[in-house]
């Protein structure tokens, strides 16, 4: 049954190799993305892009409008946009560490808040997170991503219990290092450094996240909500 399912910050990276597999899968895509222009091959499999930054509560709003107008009541949700300005601490800015946290926690917590008024109604739904290692494991010179990340987590947990009632599923999905745009301006002295301390001694693609988002967002994981699924080839295990 095709669904209508939101994926935000899908236009790039993770947020692009999740779309791909949920279209391809047969569900009407929709994405957020705040600048630039959506890849072709998303228009191709019938992807709608809005624009929207996910900071700004009336863009949410408008953006849901979209969404509904053409799919209908959002059914799946993906988190996925985020950002990073990484710093030490003692020159990290305010600016720095308040504006990864607005758009990484907060503005989840906007899109959630107004995906799960449907899904209320409806009695059911997805929500699927989109966190990272960094949340669970910390990281020097992350602290406002490590934050924002491990916010994620609670927040996560606390829609889990309290949407469970509803049929409403809310899991959170903790990648690793995956080979993204992020991760390819790493030097070769500091990409080996991190596959030294990778049990499966490689990075992970953008397809091993998003086929976990599609189990996740399917009926085969109708009895799984709360969870925190790694997929960082053993980084972080244990936490």
């Amino acid at each position: 049954m095709s669904r209508s399912v939101l994926v935000t910050g899908g236009n790039r990276g993770l947020g692009l190799a999740i779309a791909r597999e949920l279209a391809a899968a047969g569900d009407k895509v929709a994405i957020t993305h705040r600048s630039g222009e959506p890849p072709q091959e998303l228009l191709d499999l019938g992807c709608l892009p809005v624009r929207c930054d996910i900071t700004e509560p009336e863009q949410v709003e408008q953006a849901f409008k979209v969404v509904e107008d053409a799919h209908g009541k959002v059914e799946v949700l993906v988190a996925n946009a985020g950002i990073n300005r990484d710093q030490l601490l003692l020159r990290m800015s305010e600016e720095d560490f308040t504006s990864v946290l607005e758009t990484n926690l907060t503005g989840t917590f906007r899109v959630v808040k107004r995906a799960s008024k449907g899904m209320l109604r409806a009695r059911s739904g997805r929500i699927v997170l989109i966190s990272s290692v960094v949340g669970l494991l910390g990281s020097a010179g992350q602290v406002n991503y490590a934050a924002s990340k491990s916010g994620l987590v609670g927040f996560g947990r606390s829609l889990a219990r309290e949407l469970g009632s509803r049929g409403i599923t809310c899991n959170v999905v903790a990648p690793g290092f995956i080979e993204t745009d992020m991760t390819r301006e790493l030097t070769e002295t500091q990409r080996d450094s991190i596959i030294e301390r990778v049990p499966l001694a490689r990075y992970g693609a953008p397809e091993e996240v998003a086929a976990t988002v599609r189990f996740l967002a399917s009926a085969e994981a109708a009895y799984i909500t709360g969870a925190v699924i790694p997929v960082d080839g053993g980084l972080g295990m244990g936490h």
